[in-house]
Parts: C-alpha cells; sequence; structure tokens
C-alpha cells in the first residue's frame, strides 16, 4: 500500500478540478495546468478533494498510483503558490543583469552568456550575485535553473561559479610545494 497515494489531494479556495478519462486539469489564480495518467490509476474529484486509486495490485499500478498523487499535488501547489529556484553566484567579476526579458551573464567566459528563459518562466536578478526563476511548472523551472547553472558550475578549490542558494560545495585543498 502507497502511503502517499493513499492521501488525498485537498484542493484550496480558488482552485477547480475537472477529470475527462485519463487528463485531470486544475485551474487557479496562477494559470492552468494539467496531468495525463496512466490506465493502471483512476482519478475522481469529490467535495474540494483529488483522490487517486490503483487499478489492481500489480507493482506497476502500485509505482504509478504514489506517482500520480504527487503529480497532482504539484499541479495544485504549481497553480496556488507557484515554484522558485534562487542561484547564487560567486566569484570575482561574476555578474547577472536583466536586459527586457534576457538573462545577461558576464562569468569570465570570453563572450557574455545570454539566457531567454521559456514561455511562462519569470527570470529575475535582484542583485548582480542572486537569480531568481519563478513559474508553475515545477518539472520546467528546476530545468531552466540547471542550464543557468550549467554555464558555470561551482568549482571545488575557489568556490567561484552559479550554485542553488543553500548549497554545499566540497572544498579541496590545494596543490602543496
Amino acid at each position: 500500500m502507497s502511503r502517499i497515494g493513499k492521501k488525498p489531494v485537498g484542493l484550496p479556495a480558488g482552485v477547480s478540478a475537472s477529470v475527462s478519462g485519463q487528463t485531470i486539469e486544475v485551474k487557479g489564480p496562477k494559470g492552468t495546468r494539467n496531468f495525463t495518467a496512466t490506465d493502471d490509476v483512476t482519478m475522481s474529484v469529490e467535495d474540494n478533494v483529488v483522490s487517486i486509486k490503483p487499478r489492481g495490485m500489480s507493482k506497476r499500478a502500485r509505482q504509478q498510483w504514489g506517482m500520480s498523487r504527487t503529480r497532482v499535488a504539484n499541479l495544485v501547489t504549481g497553480v496556488t503558490e507557484g515554484f522558485k529556484k534562487e542561484l547564487e553566484i560567486q566569484g570575482v567579476g561574476y555578474r547577472a543583469t536583466m536586459q527586457g526579458t534576457t538573462l545577461k551573464l558576464n562569468l569570465g567566459l570570453s563572450h557574455d552568456v545570454d539566457y531567454v528563459a521559456p514561455a511562462g518562466i519569470t527570470v529575475t536578478a535582484p542583485k548582480q550575485t542572486e537569480i531568481v526563476v519563478e513559474g508553475i511548472d515545477e518539472q520546467v523551472v528546476g530545468q531552466v535553473a540547471a542550464e543557468i547553472r550549467a554555464w558555470r558550475k561551482p568549482e571545488p578549490y575557489k568556490g567561484k561559479g552559479i550554485r542553488y542558494k543553500g548549497e554545499f560545495v566540497f572544498r579541496k585543498e590545494g596543490k602543496k610545494k
């Protein structure tokens, strides 16, 4: 029995959900999102609560049960609060600025890096050493943050680079004479 799958997903005020076949659509103040589940689970909406049940007790059905419940919970969180990833830039001369909707990164390369975020994602640079990625889709927010971080990952000797806020970078000792 899935401990996660058993829990119903509550719909807060201002959020509505509708199920048609294997697709659930969730509407909220920040937008609309949908998810199509596999045939191994059934979804139903009653009294502002979404419940997911497995069809049978096969291993695949039990796996999809917990995963489907988590995906629906993420839809509800996305349309109510949204998701947010914060990045920090460390290093002398490394900085980020916004020019319109383009994020301009100066990372010690021979050229500046221009990053245009996909639709539905908001990228801001409140300070020169901070980047904030926000949106209603958790997967896309994480992907955008990972793409920005990939331009200059934190290195272990001086700690320079782009890291997630609160990320611990294991530091190494340099060469000895």
